[in-house]
């Protein structure tokens, strides 16, 4: 049997399988049904760890063992194989949110953040700070300080970003606001973006921005994130933000947002250009 490797690591990637089990696998598909003995030999598999594998692969739902001496196995149709590692995956990944939920007030938690506490007090504040790279990381980890908010959100963004920012961030900060949080977005406004400002306008202090391009989001004057590059020019995997987490340079950026913040035009106001 020749199969490329490149194909076989393609079938690892997309089925969660290792080596051994992308060979006999591919190795059954190209006999319809064989025997371990042949299928160790087709696949260059190790017959002492054939039966293993095999195994492996019928409880995943790839194939089938086929009653009778000898024994037999019998491939899964590949559209099938599909269908069930969808389900597979759907199944563990409840499981591990689960366990991960389980943790919630549990002693392993609170040893972890026990261990935090120790930690951060040897920290520098000059440490406080790191690159994120790729918007999913940007964006988690915006979430993340946005959450914690107490007193204010301030986010600047591109209208783009805005629409983005709807579906990542648009719950999190409207049960901020409901807790009194002074959230306020100010991002330049076309005909895509406008019906997004005005659903955050319903909990939230929206303004558009005509001669200011940037995206940064401030979080109670103590944390803040900037993008370092235009969303108009950059893939999503290689956005860079940078994350400080200061009083000192936070509060001066929330200063100058404040008094950019008294030029900017109401959403009703701008939409009337639009």
């Amino acid at each position: 049997m020749i199969v490329k490797e490149e194909f076989l690591n393609q079938l690892r990637q997309f089925f969660n399988l290792n080596l051994y089990e992308v060979k006999i696998w591919a190795a059954l598909l190209s006999r319809g049904i064989s025997t371990a003995g042949e299928l160790s030999e087709i696949s260059d598999v190790p017959r002492s760890r054939t039966y293993d594998v095999l195994e492996s692969l019928e409880k995943k739902g790839f194939i089938v063992m086929k009653l009778g001496k000898p024994l037999n196995y019998v491939a899964v149709e590949p559209g099938e194989v599909v269908e069930r590692a969808k389900k597979l995956v759907n199944r563990d990944a409840k499981e591990q949110v689960k366990k991960l939920e389980g943790l919630k007030g549990g002693d392993v938690l609170n040893e972890l953040e026990s261990l935090f506490k120790q930690g951060i007090e040897f920290v520098e504040p000059s440490d406080l700070s790191g690159a994120l790279r790729g918007r999913h990381n940007i964006y988690t980890h915006m979430e993340t300080m946005i959450k914690n908010a107490k007193k204010s959100v301030y986010l600047m963004t591109s209208s783009k970003g805005l629409i983005r920012k709807s579906e990542a961030l648009k719950s999190t900060m409207q049960a901020l606001a409901k807790k009194g949080v002074d959230i306020r977005i100010a991002a330049p406004l076309d005909k895509d973006s406008l019906e997004v400002a005005k659903e955050f306008g319903e909990f939230a202090k929206v303004k558009a921005v005509e001669k200011m391009d940037a995206r940064f989001c401030i979080v109670d004057e103590q944390e803040l994130v900037f993008m370092v590059m235009d969303d108009k020019d950059v893939h999503p995997t290689y956005d860079v933000g940078i994350w400080v987490n200061t009083p000192y340079f936070s509060g001066a950026m929330s200063n100058m947002f404040n008094m950019a913040w008294k030029n900017m035009k109401d959403v009703s106001v701008a939409s009337k250009s639009l």
